[in-house]
C-alpha cells in the first residue's frame, strides 16, 4: 500500500508501470487519473489545492487501509498532488491491485469518492485575473454516501 501526497508532478504511465510489477495473485488493475479539467464554457487558469501534507497522508492512509480490507486488495496506491496546476496535469492517480475486475473497479470508485469529498484538500480556481473556491458538489456526495 501507498499514498503520497506531494506538490511536484509525477508520470501516470511510469507509475502504471511501477504498480503493475507487483502483480503475484493478481487478475486486475484498475487505474484512474485525474487531470485538472478546464473547459470552453468555464476556462480556468490554474488550480491551487492546500492542505496539511501530513493530515492529508495519515487521512487518506487510513481510507486505503479500509478500502484494502473491504474490497480484499492485494495493494493499492494512492498519489494526489498539492499547489498550483496548470489544466491537463494530472492531479491525483488511484491504482489497485485485486483478484479480480469487480473488486478493483469497485475499491478505485470507493477511493475516488472518497478524495472527492472527505479528503482534506481545499481547492481555488484561477480564471480571469480572480480567484474562487470550488465548492462541493451534491453528485460527489451522493456517489460517496452509496458506499454506507
Amino acid at each position: 500500500m501507498g499514498v503520497r501526497i506531494q506538490e511536484g508532478g509525477f508520470d501516470p504511465g511510469a507509475e502504471l508501470n511501477a504498480f503493475s510489477e507487483l502483480n503475484e495473485g493478481a487478475g486486475a488493475i484498475v487505474t484512474f487519473t485525474g487531470l485538472v479539467r478546464s473547459t470552453a464554457s468555464d476556462p480556468i487558469e490554474s488550480l491551487t489545492l492546500e492542505c496539511y501534507p501530513e493530515l492529508a497522508l495519515n487521512q487518506i492512509g487510513a481510507i486505503a487501509a479500509e478500502a484494502h480490507a473491504r474490497f480484499g486488495l492485494l495493494d493499492e496506491v494512492v498519489i494526489h498532488r498539492y499547489g498550483t496546476l496548470k489544466p491537463g496535469e494530472p492531479i491525483v492517480q488511484v491504482m489497485t491491485l485485486a483478484p479480480h475486475r469487480e473488486a478493483a473497479f469497485e475499491a478505485a470508485e470507493f477511493l475516488m469518492d472518497y478524495l472527492k469529498t472527505d479528503a482534506p484538500f481545499w481547492k481555488k480556481e484561477a480564471a480571469g485575473g480572480e480567484t474562487r473556491w470550488v465548492e462541493a458538489r451534491e453528485e460527489d456526495d451522493e456517489a460517496r454516501a452509496r458506499w454506507e
